[in-house]
C-alpha cells in the first residue's frame, strides 16, 4: 500500500519552507542588520529545507520519501534552533536600543522638540539677536555650523526606532509562520510512520527477532546486564563495515537538544550513568549518527523505549527514553535513519508562536521538556560518548 494520494508534500511543507525564509530576514535585522553568524546559519537553514522539498517531490518508492520526510523534519528543527537563537539576539539589540534611549531621554526630548518646531514653522526661521545685525549674523554661523550635527543625530534617531520597528514587526510575523509551521511539521511526522511502516526493501540481518534476544529481555535486570549479553548474542550479524572508530569526534548528536548531564554526573537522585543525557523538545527526531544495525529496539526495565544500534563490530550505541521506535531488529540502517521520536506534547498551534518568541527572547530552552540517554559501549564497556559528537566533544566545551 502506498501514501494516500491526497498527500501533497508541496502543500504540507511550503509553511515549513516559507518559515525557513523569515529566518535569515528576522536575524539580518535582529543583528543590526549585518551578516552574523546566526544570520548565515538562518540562510542555509533555509536552504536546507528548500532542498529538503524538492526531494520530496522527486521522492518515488517508500524508502525515498523516508529519507526525505527525515531530512525535512530534521531540517525544520534546525530552523527553530537557528531562529531561537536569532531571536534571542534580536530581543538583546532591542533591549540595547531602548536602554540607549532611557539613557538619552533628556536629550533626546529636545531634539525632539527642535524638530517639532522646525517641522511646524510655516516659513523661514529669521533670528533677531540683541546686539543688532551682527549678533544675528554671528546666531546664523553658529546655526549654520550645527545643523548638520543636528540633522545627523537625527538621523541615526530615525534609524534606531525604524530598527526597534523593524524587530518587533519581525518577531510577531515569526510567531504567525511558526504557528502554520508546526501544523505542517505534525503531519510529515505522521507520513514518516506511514511511510516507515510501508517500506519493504530495507536491508536485514533477521527473519525474526532472535530467540535468545527475547530470553534476554525477560532475565535483564540492569542495563549493563542486558548491554553485555546482548553482546554475546550472534556476533557475527554482519555489522557495517565501515571505520566508525576513525569517526571520533566527527558524528552529529542523535537528537537536536542541550546536554542535561554529562557521563558521570549525578542526577537529583545522586544517581551515576555512564552516558549522557539530552534535553530535547517534545516529539523531537532521534536518527541514527552512523551506518548501523538494529540489535534491538522496544521497552526496556525502567528507560521506556529504546534503540539499540551496533555501528560496528564490538559497539553499542544505546539510545533511551524514547516515546516512538522505527524499525525492527535486524534492519541495517544508513547514517542520518529516522530510529524514533521523543515522546511530550507538544502546545497547540495557536499557542505555540507566542510562547516559543517569547522563550527565545528571554534566552530559555523553548520546551525541552523530554531527554533522550545516550550510551556507547566499546567491547562491554561504556566510555564517554560526548568524545564522538561535534557538539559534545573537549574541544567543544
Amino acid at each position: 500500500m502506498r501514501l494516500r494520494a491526497t498527500f501533497s508534500t508541496r502543500t504540507l511543507l511550503n509553511p515549513i519552507l516559507s518559515g525557513g525564509v523569515l529566518l535569515g530576514a528576522v536575524l539580518l535585522a535582529g543583528a543590526a542588520r549585518a551578516e552574523s553568524p546566526a544570520a548565515k546559519a538562518a540562510l542555509a537553514a533555509a536552504d536546507t529545507l528548500r532542498a529538503s522539498v524538492a526531494a520530496l517531490d522527486v521522492a518515488k518508492s517508500s524508502k525515498d520519501r523516508v529519507a526525505a520526510l527525515t531530512e525535512t523534519i530534521r531540517a525544520y528543527e534546525e530552523g527553530l534552533g537557528a531562529l531561537r537563537d536569532g531571536l534571542r539576539r534580536a530581543a538583546i539589540r532591542e533591549a540595547g536600543l531602548r536602554a540607549e534611549f532611557d539613557a538619552k531621554r533628556d536629550r533626546i526630548g529636545q531634539l525632539l522638540g527642535v524638530m517639532s518646531t522646525m517641522e511646524q514653522s510655516e516659513g523661514p526661521l529669521l533670528l533677531l539677536h540683541p546686539a543688532g545685525p551682527v549678533g544675528s549674523a554671528r546666531s546664523g554661523m553658529v546655526l549654520g555650523a550645527v545643523t548638520p550635527a543636528l540633522q545627523s543625530e537625527a538621523e541615526v534617531l530615525r534609524a534606531r526606532l525604524q530598527e526597534i520597528q523593524d524587530l518587533r514587526h519581525l518577531q510577531q510575523s515569526a510567531a504567525a509562520q511558526l504557528e502554520s509551521g508546526l501544523a505542517s511539521v505534525q503531519e510529515a511526522r505522521t507520513a514518516l510512520s506511514q511511510a516507515v511502516a510501508e517500506r519493504v526493501n530495507l536491508p536485514t540481518r533477521y527473519l525474526e527477532e532472535p530467540q535468545e534476544l527475547r530470553t534476554l529481555v525477560e532475565s535483564a535486570d540492569t542495563m549493563e546486564g542486558f548491554a553485555s549479553g546482548l553482546a554475546d548474542l550472534d556476533n557475527d550479524i554482519g555489522a557495517p563495515m565501515d571505520d566508525f572508530a576513525g569517526a571520533m569526534g566527527t558524528l552529529r548528536l542523535p537528537v537536536l537538544g542541550a546536554v542535561l548531564r554529562r557521563a558521570g554526573e549525578a542526577d537529583a537522585a545522586g544517581i551515576r550513568r555512564p552516558g549522557l543525557i539530552v534535553a530535547t523538545a517534545a516529539a523531537a527526531l532521534v536518527t541514527t549518527p552512523w551506518p548501523a544495525t538494529v540489535r534491538y529496539r522496544g521497552p526496556l526495565l525502567d528507560y521506556g523505549n529504546v534503540m539499540i544500534l551496533e555501528p560496528a563490530k564490538g559497539y553499542l550505541l544505546v539510545l533511551a527514553g524514547l516515546d516512538t521506535v522505527y524499525g525492527e531488529v535486524g534492519d541495517v540502517l544508513p547514517r542520518g535513519a529516522a530510529v524514533g521520536l521523543m515522546g511530550g506534547t507538544e502546545p497547540m498551534a495557536e499557542e505555540f508562536g507566542a510562547s516559543f518568541v517569547a522563550d527565545a527572547q528571554n534566552g530559555g530552552g523553548a520546551g525541552r521538556s523530554e531527554t533522550l540517554y545516550i550510551e556507547l559501549r566499546v567491547d562491554k564497556k561504556p566510555v564517554d560518548p560526548a568524545e564522538w559528537f561535534t557538539e559534545t566533544r573537549e574541544d567543544q566545551r
